[in-house]
């Protein structure tokens, strides 16, 4: 099982990554896109780095709005690989 981040691990994390936030155990970011096309668009491309990091976000999709949000369910919380996908996730575009 991997390791549960400090707070302090947590904070330092979050300050590597642009427009996520973190609540209670759980990392999140919403992406707008011109529509539904392309927010689908989008969500397609996440399969490959969550599939090679084994580690997938829970997505929620409303039209041109994408909703990520990561946590180690297994763990009860945040751990490196949480960071290591949204680090990941960041670079699509």
């Amino acid at each position: 099982m991997a390791q549960l981040l400090t707070e302090t691990g947590i904070q330092e994390q979050a300050k590597l990554l642009s427009g996520w936030t973190v609540e209670d155990t759980k990392l999140h970011i919403t992406r707008t896109f011109k529509d539904f096309i392309q927010a689908i668009e989008f969500v397609n491309k996440l399969v490959k780095p969550a599939e090679s990091a084994g580690h997938h976000p829970d997505i929620e999709i409303s039209y041109n709005k994408v909703k990520i949000t990561l946590t180690t369910h297994d763990a009860g919380g945040l751990t490196q690989a949480d960071f290591d996908v949204a680090q990941a996730i960041s670079q699509i575009k």
